[in-house]
């Protein structure tokens, strides 16, 4: 599309937003950003907008922000918010970063959603593709906007890209070359309201696609086992054997494509431990497989990938205590899977701003491998009702406070887990965030217990 000299309103200043309002600016666009918090909550933004001489409003959204042509929203701003509400009442267009990436992309795409294994799924499959001969860029919602790098994406080249529900809910031309849904569990549900509501927008990432393009599907997801869709599907399983895509039999992957299994990779060999994580090894595998990737580099890449930050991350042995950093995992399917992947007994740190998790789905596991639970943020009350009768419970006021009572709890042998099953935005600017402290407050600890 040619954006010069359009009028266009971004709405947020966080990365999206941001991203966005400098790449419309390089294409000879007019584009004025609008937050609702305050300058002081985005001093960098607000310092780069004004380097770039990007008219901007913080504290507010003015009518101003109503006179554009096209209206960019930024993940964070629900469909149901004001601002949103003001702009379809004017009839104005509304897109997200992720879509304008794609318009200014000239490359492939592949794009990967679920409820987890994402961020893991998404930058494996961009280890594999650096062990190949083709170029693959890394971007979306793990953490590089989409927008940001998309004009540089020559044609033979892919865009590897993390999406969530917040950026495919304002999709409209957005047409992956390889689409990918790993799992489906409840998550979001403070936002998107019913489990319907979002398991519609998962399978969004599809809409657009068609018979010249790849759909690859978790075949042991309840929710996905008979989702069929007009493009060439590749499946992938940990527990069956399928036609076309990746599975495990006797601890060797294969990928089988026209009738023709192939041996990949012994599991002990992949770099990435944990049940589950032989399902996101399953996924990278059959997408790249569906992208064209040689098996030689899907083998590689496998093997020589260890792991993503704030995603079941060892920080630290400490007085016999194995501190584990598992931010990431924001919703209750992901402490499962956390919980199953440690050495247990676990002091487990959980709490945050709640999604409308169901976390008596944890009892079972809890009462088998959980010594004790240490909870913060507003959910605490919730959890503590969940599992009060059958572990110990404890409140802490802070990160630093929490892991100083989990220590003292912990036994040789045994860990310390941050998993927890919550959003952070209620003490933490996001995921990252709660991490970073987490591990800054562990490498705190003295090795002389109190």
């Amino acid at each position: 599309m040619d954006f010069r000299n359009e009028k266009i309103g971004i709405i947020g200043a966080a990365r999206s937003g941001l991203a966005s309002a400098l790449a419309l600016k390089r294409l000879g666009a007019k584009p004025f950003l609008s937050e609702l918090k305050p300058a002081e909550k985005f001093a960098e933004a607000a310092a780069a907008l004004k380097a770039n001489g990007i008219e901007h409003e913080f504290g507010g959204h003015t009518n101003r922000l109503f006179g554009s042509e096209l209206l960019i929203i930024s993940p964070g701003v629900p469909a149901n918010s004001e601002v949103v509400k003001r702009a379809l009442e004017r009839d104005l267009k509304i897109i997200t970063e992720l879509e304008l990436g794609f318009q200014l992309c000239r490359g492939k795409t592949l794009a990967i959603t679920g409820s987890n294994g994402k961020t893991t799924t998404t930058s494996l499959i961009g280890e594999i593709f650096r062990h190949s001969n083709v170029k693959g860029v890394v971007a979306g919602n793990i953490g590089r906007p989409f927008v940001s790098v998309a004009g540089d994406i020559g044609e033979k080249d892919w865009a590897i890209l993390e999406v969530s529900t917040f950026q495919l809910e304002w999709i409209d031309t957005f047409k992956p070359k390889v689409a990918a849904v790993l799992n489906i569990t409840p998550d979001h549900l403070d936002r998107h309201g019913t489990m319907e509501n979002y398991i519609e927008l998962k399978l969004k990432v599809f809409a657009n696609q068609n018979g010249t393009d790849k759909s690859v599907i978790n075949a042991d997801d309840r929710y996905l086992k008979k989702f069929t869709n007009v493009s060439e599907t590749f499946r992938f399983s940990t527990s069956e054997k399928i036609e076309q895509g990746c599975f495990i039999d006797r601890d060797i992957v294969y990928l089988r494509q026209h009738g023709d299994s192939v041996p990949i990779i012994n599991i002990a060999e992949i770099g990435i431990k944990g049940p589950h994580n032989l399902s996101n090894a399953c996924a990278a595998a059959a997408c790249c497989a569906a992208a064209g990737i040689d098996n030689a580099a899907i083998a590689t890449g496998l093997k020589a990938f260890k792991g993503v930050e704030h995603r079941l991350e060892p920080v630290r042995l400490i007085g016999g205590v194995s501190f584990i950093n598992d931010s990431k995992a924001t919703n209750v399917d992901a402490v499962y899977w956390a919980l199953r992947s440690v050495l247990y007994p676990v002091i487990l740190i959980a709490g945050g701003r709640d999604k409308q998790g169901d976390f008596g789905s944890l009892r079972e596991l809890v009462r088998s491998r959980v010594k004790d639970i240490v909870l913060i943020g507003e959910a605490a009350p919730k959890i503590a009702a969940a599992f009060k009768d059958i572990t110990a419970i404890h409140d802490a006021g802070s990160m630093a406070d929490a892991i100083d009572q989990a220590y003292a709890l912990a036994k040789p042998g045994g860990t310390v887990l941050l998993s927890p099953g919550c959003a952070s935005f209620d003490m933490f600017d996001n995921f990252e965030h709660r991490g970073k402290v987490f591990k800054e407050a562990v490498m705190q600890l003295k090795e002389n217990r109190p």
